[in-house]
């Protein structure tokens, strides 16, 4: 059964980070809070983790998934960033905005896009997350959580231990974070794409 926490919105207790990290660490898959709705987490370096990941939602190896970052220098670790769009990250982030960039070297391959260089990146603007990711020191795999055959993802952290109870290994409740997902947008080509538009504001970006 998974583990269950109660964190503060903005003021999240260390003791109760702590144990998360350590239940990232150990390859458990846990449901946290994010700026805009509730993600499903799990160690950057866990290909079982990561599959198990990948079960819950009910998604095949074509999906993106999205790499939780500290800032802008850890995406740059990860990814290749030009100056253009090194401007629009600078500006969007932290955010409810999840990028779709080419990969650099760094990055484990099992983690890339199948078809694509490619993988999904994103600075949150929540204590919890943020917290959570400090204490990793290191990006957390991460998808939005929203389970097949739902329209919206899963707000109420009582409702996903109740869908989840055995899948994953914590829920980390924080209170609603609200349904709308980030806004994706692909920066991978010469263009930028709006890929999903979702929390994050688009209508002075002159995206196409």
């Amino acid at each position: 059964m998974a583990q269950y926490f109660e964190v503060h919105p903005t003021h999240p207790q260390a003791r109760l980070i702590t144990r998360a990290a350590d239940i990232v660490r150990k390859g458990g898959v846990i449901a946290y809070p994010t700026d805009s709705c509730y993600a499903l987490g799990c160690h950057i370096g866990d290909k079982e983790a990561m599959q198990r990941l990948r079960d819950i939602r009910g998604f095949e190896d074509t999906h993106h998934l999205t790499l939780m970052c500290r800032d802008l220098s850890e995406i740059a670790l990860f990814a290749r960033i030009d100056n253009r769009q090194f401007r629009l990250l600078k500006m969007l982030t932290p955010g409810s905005y999840t990028f779709i960039l080419e990969a650099s070297r760094e990055l484990p391959r099992r983690l890339l896009h199948v078809k694509r260089r490619t993988i999904g990146l994103r600075v949150p603007g929540h204590a919890v997350a943020h917290a959570l990711l400090d204490e990793l020191n290191e990006p957390l795999l991460s998808t939005t959580l929203l389970m097949a055959g739902h329209d919206l993802p899963l707000n109420d952290a009582h409702e996903i231990r109740e869908h989840l109870e055995r899948r994953v290994d914590l829920v980390i409740d924080s209170g609603s974070c609200g349904v709308e997902p980030s806004t994706v947008i692909d920066l991978s080509g010469e263009v930028p794409l709006l890929v999903r538009r979702g929390k994050g504001a688009v209508e002075s970006l002159g995206l196409v």
